[in-house]
C-alpha cells in the first residue's frame, strides 16, 4: 500500500513541477507597450486602387 502512496506523491509532484515549468520558464520580460510602426506600402496600393477605379 505504501508503495501505490508513493507514486501517487511522485506522480503529483511531476504534474506540479510540469506545470510550475511551463507557467515560468522563458517567459519574455515585460517591455512598455510602444506604437507599431506604420507601413506605408498598402497605403500607397490603396491609393493606386482609387485611382484605377476613379479616372478623372
Amino acid at each position: 500500500m505504501w508503495l501505490l502512496a508513493l507514486e501517487a506523491g511522485v506522480a503529483m509532484f511531476m504534474l506540479i513541477f510540469i506545470v510550475w515549468w511551463t507557467m515560468f520558464h522563458g517567459r519574455a520580460p515585460e517591455r512598455p507597450e510602444t506604437p507599431p510602426k506604420e507601413d506605408k506600402k498598402p497605403i500607397e496600393q490603396s491609393k493606386q486602387s482609387q485611382d484605377n477605379e476613379n479616372p478623372q
